[in-house]
């Protein structure tokens, strides 16, 4: 079974015990439920380029990356630098994420904050809110096209913007409307290889005017620096800065000028 596969199955046997354990009332009730939320979109929209910088512990790809991370510390660290917003890893078990990580993050950040984690029960988007995302993620290759349009309206309805996630041109096709932002992952999840080429082949088939971010094996400045002429507004970066010893460093060296842009 191919590390995709293995995680989906692992997230349905958690989905199902989130239900055993909690209501919607449960979450809906909860202290972060009712704050307010941050817009992503906005921010994409008043940066030149935006990055948004990733926080997790370790991955199927990558291996350990930093089992010491201070959560919060590297979150003032992103925001001071500039970030304009923040991928938060929740899934345990593959990750070393948690959901507490998330909530941590909100009370003391000023910046939008995704929920990164494998969303296939709208269950999960109560818990996402009540954790304190201002973002959810919704992965094109683990949803039908029926299920892509169900989350991403329930998502809206509770508040929170919703990232789409795409790594081919059919999984394109599952895009609605309704998304806020199209990410293009680089990274094949079967295959756990990555490639940037990805990002500028599935650009022409991006629908016009639709906000679009390109994740995953971005490596330095020039690589932004195509991809803002290409027509990317920003992208999502983490493996590059999390195994910086100096992710301040890492950031301000992954930073450009509009007039770099040609």
């Amino acid at each position: 079974m191919k590390i995709l596969d293995q995680i989906i199955v692992t997230k349905k046997k958690e989905v199902e015990l989130l239900k055993q354990k909690f209501s919607y009332k449960d979450f809906e009730e909860a202290e972060l439920f009712s704050s307010k939320t941050l817009s992503l979109k906005e921010k994409l929209r008043s940066d030149h380029f935006g990055i948004i910088a990733e926080i997790k512990r370790k991955s199927p790809s990558a291996g350990l990356i930093n089992k010491d991370l201070d959560v919060l510390q590297q979150g003032k660290v992103y925001e001071a630098g500039g970030a304009a917003a923040i991928s938060c890893l929740t899934d345990y078990f593959y990750f070393g994420g948690s959901n507490e990580d998330l909530s941590l993050l909100k009370s003391a950040i000023s910046i939008p904050i995704l929920r990164k984690e494998f969303i296939i029960d709208e269950i999960q988007l109560f818990e996402s809110k009540a954790i304190g995302a201002d973002v959810i993620l919704l992965i094109a290759e683990i949803l039908t096209k029926e299920q892509a349009l169900h989350l991403t309206i329930m998502a809206q309805s509770l508040g929170m913007e919703v990232i789409m996630e795409c790594h081919s041109y059919n999984e394109l096709k599952k895009v609605n409307d309704l998304v806020d932002v199209i990410g293009v992952n680089n990274r094949d999840l079967q295959a756990q290889k990555t490639t940037i080429q990805t990002s500028f082949d599935l650009y022409n088939f991006i629908p016009e005017g639709k906000l679009c971010i390109s994740e995953s094996g971005i490596r330095s400045k020039t690589d932004l620096i195509k991809l803002s002429e290409k027509g990317y507004h920003g992208a999502l970066i983490g493996e590059h800065i999390l195994s910086n010893s100096n992710p301040a460093d890492a950031l301000a060296s992954l930073k450009f000028k509009p007039s770099q842009v040609c």
